[in-house]
């Protein structure tokens, strides 16, 4: 099988050993990806998707909130969280679409 594949020029990839849980990550990351992403775009030819999929693996690591790290994003940590209330009433959020407006990154501004 492997070398049918390599012949159609599909590069096989081995799971690690005694890594139970790396194809159910992975499983989660494409079902997500094509929910969020895939099912929301026209995709027009291998360069659309190829960027599609690298401006969406920007989102999920730096922006997309994950419930299992207490909603921080797996490259950047949770903000201090705001209590002051002078601050609270005044607050300035600002939103990036990403995609034409696929993805929308929210942050405060500065």
């Amino acid at each position: 099988m492997d070398e049918i594949l390599s012949d159609a020029g599909i590069e096989t990839v081995l799971t690690g050993i005694r890594v139970p849980r790396m194809n159910s990550i992975m499983e989660r990351w494409v079902q997500s990806c094509r929910r969020e992403l895939l099912d929301r775009c026209l995709i027009w030819n291998e360069r659309h998707l190829w960027y599609a999929l690298r401006e969406y693996e920007r989102f999920y690591n730096q922006h997309q909130a994950h419930q299992a790290l207490a909603q921080a994003a797996p490259l950047r940590t949770v903000p201090d969280p705001v209590t002051d209330p002078e601050r609270i009433i005044n607050l300035n959020i600002r939103r990036r679409d990403r995609l034409g407006g696929v993805l929308h990154e929210y942050s405060h501004a500065a």
